[in-house]
Parts: structure tokens; sequence; C-alpha cells
């Protein structure tokens, strides 16, 4: 898939630092991801450890950074009410003192942030290990028809809506469609969903790593592009990865006709059409009831670890007090965790009182199987909200 090269922005040197950084943060490759991992996760590494109150419990994230973003902001989304906001109390630890759980701040939950390795290492009573992230995989084997695999709702609904705006879809090459896209489109979209909790990637790296390389589409309504993305392109392994995406101005009018989704499902149809081996819509938070993962399972995706050096990270993920509000969130909470094999498992957290949520659905390809867990047997060797909380 040979096309156009735009012309550099920046000076060269610049170039190669951005390309480094990218590939630091990105690349699959497996000596890269392997020492990445061990340079983020090793024993004199000051870390943050970061205590959230909110919703009656408290969550205490200790260890690599980006799991406050992606973990611990994920907690407080799913405790919020109210309009009640988290109040957070934040320290330091080093690495060595991640073996040793007992010496974090006290919480009713604690999670920590490491390397897979490390991560299994620590205690297992009312535990688990969870991936930090998981990526959504469409295989292109040319046996079958990829679309599908979609879920008969989704491609009914994107049928309707395709109808109703006739979309055209195009792959653009020019300089200043890019500008179009990422000003109007991508950047204007995160602040629209995110806020203050947006993470871009920056309009420089954009353009010169990933837009001179790789492949950007747009689709357009009449003749006004209304959503878009910009993709990564790995030729030796036939990968496209979505990277940037968004609707015009993040303007509700489009996430809402459906434009943003129909972005994956034109994606779909162009890999099968030029030789693309896997798509990889990239992840989210290993959270069952995370919007982002109940949708892209639904495009007959195949679950999996990340390529980068997300894939050789976990969360160990500990209940340090039985309480209701702990109990109410566990079970709204279904998430994917590690099973005795390390293979992927769906768990499902259940008492008496609090029914499995089996509309948080799990059957996709990469997930070996589905554990439903009692609460009052996951818990037992944990103290009850009527003893006195402690720092242990």
């Amino acid at each position: 898939m040979t096309r156009p090269s735009a012309a550099a922005r920046s000076p060269l040197l610049r170039r190669l630092a951005m390309h480094a950084a990218y590939h630091w943060r990105n690349s699959g490759h497996r000596l890269l991801t392997a020492a990445r991992t061990v340079w983020d996760t090793r024993d004199g590494a000051l870390f943050p450890s970061v205590t959230s109150e909110l919703g009656g419990m408290s969550v205490n994230y200790s260890g690599l950074a980006e799991g406050i973003a992606y973990t611990l902001e994920f907690t407080e989304l799913r405790r919020e009410g109210g309009g009640a906001a988290a109040k957070r109390t934040t320290g330091t630890v080093r690495g060595k003192e991640l073996r040793d759980p007992a010496r974090l701040a006290a919480s009713d939950i604690r999670i920590v942030g490491t390397s897979a390795t490390k991560a299994r290492r620590l205690p297992r009573s009312a535990s688990l290990v969870v991936p930090m992230r998981v990526h959504f995989v469409i295989d292109f084997d040319g046996t079958d028809d990829a679309t599908a695999r979609i879920s008969k709702r989704e491609r009914a609904q994107f049928r309707g809506a395709l109808r109703r705006h006739a979309w055209t879809w195009a792959e653009e090459h020019a300089p200043e469609w890019f500008d179009r896209f990422y000003d109007r489109i991508y950047r204007a979209t995160m602040h629209q969903r995110h806020g203050a909790r947006e993470r871009t990637e920056t309009k420089e790296v954009s353009y010169e790593v990933l837009f001179r390389r790789g492949r950007m589409f747009l689709l357009s309504e009449g003749s006004e592009p209304v959503a878009g993305a910009l993709c990564h392109w790995d030729r030796r392994s036939g990968t496209l990865t979505l990277r940037l995406l968004g609707v015009l101005d993040g303007d509700r009018r489009h996430l809402d006709s459906g434009a943003f989704k129909a972005v994956y499902h034109f994606l779909i149809g162009w890999c099968a059409d030029h030789g693309v081996r896997a798509l990889d819509f990239q992840g989210t938070e290993p959270f069952l009831s995370k919007g982002t993962y109940q949708w892209k399972r639904r495009f007959g995706t195949r679950v999996v670890l990340p390529p980068n050096h997300f894939g050789r990270k976990r969360l160990w993920f500990q209940v340090r007090r039985d309480t209701p509000e702990v109990r109410d969130y566990l079970v709204a909470n279904p998430l994917l965790a590690e099973n005795e094999d390390g293979a992927l498992e769906a768990v499902y957290f259940y008492d008496a009182e609090r029914p499995v949520r089996l509309d948080y659905a799990a059957n996709s390809p990469g997930v070996s199987g589905v554990r439903h867990v009692d609460l009052d047997e996951f818990l037992a060797s944990v103290p009850r909200a009527r003893e006195r909380k402690e720092r242990v």
C-alpha cells in the first residue's frame, strides 16, 4: 500500500527524537517492551500513591503513573453520584515498597500498577491480577467476510444510518486535510468527550509520525467531512492501528447520527479490500462496565493484551475492607483477570442480595472463560464494615 508522502514540517533531529519517543511509548518490539517494563517498574523508581475517597468507599492506587488516568479515574467515574467530587490524598512510594502492600496507605480497595511478574508475586488473598489495558483486534485471513462478524444489531444500525446520511469514505493525503482533521475533528472531540481528563497526542507528533507514515481517512456527508481517523501502519506485520479519531467540532449531532461508529465500519471494509492482515482498534480499561469495552466487542473483535509495553504490565487488585459500598462496586463492575494459566477470563461478583451483572457481556475471542465469584467466599478473610478500619 504505497501512498504519497507529505513534506516534513519539523527539523530532522526533532523528528528523530519524536519518532524515538513515540516508539518508546507504542512499539511492540519484544526487546523494547521488555526493556521499558524493567525500567518503568524498577525498585529505585519513585511512583505516585493516590487515595481517592468517593461514593462511601476509598481506593488507593500506587505504582505506574499511567494507572492514575487509566484506572483510578475509572473507579471515580463509576463511584460518582450527586455531583460530588473525589477527595484525593496524594503521596509517593519507592518501587521496592510496592512489594509489601501493607506499607501502602489504608483504603477499602488497593490497586498496585506494576509488571506482570511482580504483580503475580503479591498476596493472593481477596485479590486478582488484572491487565492494565486490553486491545480489540480484527484479523483478516481472506477466508471469511470480516463484516459478518459484527453483531446483527450493529450492522442493522449502520445500514440504516448509511441510508439516511449517504456517507462517503476516502483516504486523504494533503497536509491541509490533516490540519482540519486534527483541529476540528480530533481535538474538538477529545475535549467534548473528556474535558479536563482528555489525553491527546500533540499535533507535531501526529503529523510527523502518524500522518506522514500512516493512513488518514475522512467520512463525509455531502461535501462536508463530519468524522475521521488517523492510523498507524506497520508494513512488516500488516497491521493498521487506529490512533486518533473524532467527529466535526465534537458535535453531539454527529455522535448521535452514528458517524463516529461508522468510522469503524468503513475501516473494516477498507482493510478487507487493501490486504491488511489485522486492524487494531486499540483498547480500554479491562472493566466490562466500560462503555467502550462493550461496543468495541460488537465488531467481532478479538480481545488481546496490548502489543506495546502495557502488555507486560498488570494491576494487582485487592479488597481490604468488606462494606456494602465495596460489594456494590464489585458487582457493578465485572472485569477481566488472569486465571491460573495466565489466560484472560471474565470475573463476575455476586452475593445473596446482588445478582451477577450478566448485562455486561464478555463472550469474545481472547476471553478464555467466565467465572462467577461469591463475595462471601472471596471476602472471607477481609474485615467487615463493623470492624475498626486499620492500616494493615
